[in-house]
């Protein structure tokens, strides 16, 4: 495993692709209505019948207003003309060539019916811990670096976490607990997504467990536990979904990716399901770019081969470069170091997958209406900060360095102010999971009230074992009220609004 940042990432950039960043920075500001459209020439009459513009902020409120100007707040004047022009040269780019996922339509859907504040607010709710450059980075080395392409792009990914998936406002918020309170539902289709998702978590279908070679979370999926019509599509993406979100709060500047394992014991054809194939596919390829790091399909029978021929049409070449297969224990130590391997895959780790469930009160942070208005006001401040800093970036010729690194220094400085805020507001705006409660992911609020610091996260994935029991010692006591899974933020790092 190797420490070093990787081409393409903050820190690691040629002159070229910083350029293409900036380029990238001053369109997504564009259109969040943080740097106002410079006016070019009039779109031509025949298009003016369309929507210019993104419907109004009151047409529709996601859960969390983070970025809704208020009151005092005067938004800049509007120039139809130039936004629209901006608009339909994105959409142009996004129609043209290979659209594989449908991305220039989702643009122009997005476009017509999300406001620049609902958009903004979805960038800014998808960052989470991560350094903002970083993300849009993502989307970059996507498309090649071509600028309107990463954009377009970007709106799709950002409308459909907003729109389609209401990935932060229901599948995080309402996390475990809400699913298993879904699950008592007397509504039959909610009493059914409920059941449908404690049923996958609880068998083990997928769960994270230790790390690659590369330092990268590992994803195993135990597919002879899936049979096609067991669950409907709505929890098996759901669940998906669930499981990518919390992979990514695992990850970290140096390792920005995760593995999949498919771990193909026992696979007949009865456990075979396109559908939800098709959709982990999308998700990678559209929605979550550059986020996978190698896929190892373990023990594949020969039936297989049939069906990796279908599925392996429907993959982009890079996503395909990226698949494995492995048979036994030397394959797998090609890419897991064997201490990591689990025993159910014959590894020397003892690791058994068990499901904690979901604690009375875990959730009762959630509640905390002053400190969560506190945090926001203070996310809200550090975006705008870190806007106010891309507008100036914007301002400086390419030629002149020394600006180029003040900026880059200025936004790693932010980032680093809206890592920590996101540990603090993050119990606020997510239900606590599995591996909160197993101390894999955040921390464990142990009997002591001690909280073990953010930083051993890392860390703590590779103790999984010894926090499980813990959690599980620790759990019918802290049904009185306390929070599970707390992230530590440090009491002398303080973000003001």
């Amino acid at each position: 495993m190797t420490g070093s940042t990787l081409p393409g990432r903050p820190g690691n950039l040629t002159a070229e692709e910083e350029i293409k960043l900036r380029e990238l920075w001053i369109l997504s500001a564009k259109l969040f209505g943080a740097i106002e459209p410079t006016p070019s020439q009039p779109a031509p009459t025949e298009d003016t019948s369309e929507p210019s513009q993104p419907a109004s902020t009151s047409s529709r409120k996601s859960r969390f207003g983070l970025f809704r100007r208020h009151k005092e707040e005067t938004a800049p004047p509007s120039q139809p003309s130039a936004f629209h022009s901006t608009v339909t040269d994105l959409e142009h780019s996004g129609s043209a060539g290979n659209d594989k996922h449908g991305q220039g339509a989702l643009f122009k859907e997005a476009m017509a019916n999300s406001s620049p504040e609902e958009l903004r607010d979805a960038f800014w709710q998808m960052v989470k811990h991560d350094h903002p450059d970083a993300l849009l980075l993502r989307f970059l080395r996507a498309r090649k670096w071509d600028v309107h392409a990463a954009m377009v792009m970007a709106i799709s990914a950002l409308h459909w976490r907003l729109s389609d998936s209401k990935v932060d406002s229901e599948i995080i918020y309402k996390g475990e607990m809400g699913m298993l309170d879904a699950a008592q539902s007397t509504d039959a289709a909610e009493k059914k997504l409920g059941s449908d998702f404690m049923e996958q978590i609880r068998l083990g279908k997928s769960f994270i467990r230790g790390v690659d070679k590369e330092g990268r979370p590992c994803c195993y999926v135990r597919v002879r536990l899936h049979h096609a019509g067991d669950q409907s599509e709505e929890s098996l993406e759901r669940f998906t979904v669930y499981t990518i979100e919390t992979a990514r709060l695992m990850l970290k500047p140096s390792v920005d990716t995760a593995s999949i394992i498919f771990d193909m014991t026992d696979f007949g054809l009865s456990n075979m399901d396109y559908a939800p194939v098709k959709f982990m596919i999308k998700c990678f390829e559209a929605n979550y770019p550059e986020s996978l790091g190698a896929v190892l399909v373990h023990k594949a029978p020969w039936v297989f081969q049939g069906i990796w021929k279908v599925i392996r049409g429907w993959l982009d070449p890079v996503v395909a470069s990226k698949v494995h297969f492995t048979n036994n224990l030397n394959d797998l130590s090609e890419f897991i170091n064997q201490d990591n391997i689990i025993k159910e895959l014959g590894g020397p780790d003892k690791y058994s997958y068990e499901y904690i469930e979901p604690v009375p009160g875990e959730n009762e942070g959630m509640k905390d209406v002053a400190k969560k208005t506190e945090l926001e006001t203070a996310r809200r401040s550090l975006a705008t900060e870190y806007e106010d800093t891309i507008k100036q970036w914007a301002t400086l010729q390419e030629s002149d360095k020394e600006g180029f690194d003040k900026s880059r220094a200025k936004r790693d400085e932010i980032a680093g102010k809206l890592f920590t805020n996101y540990w603090a507001i993050d119990p606020l705006v997510r239900a606590r999971s599995l591996y909160d409660r197993n101390g894999e992911l955040s921390g464990v609020t142990h009997q002591s009230g001690v909280i073990k610091p953010e930083a051993a996260r890392a860390s703590s994935i590779s103790e999984g074992t010894q926090a499980k029991d813990s959690a599980i010692a620790q759990s019918a006591d802290e049904k009185t009220g306390a929070v599970i899974g707390t992230p530590a933020v440090d009491p002398a790092v303080k973000v003001d609004a």
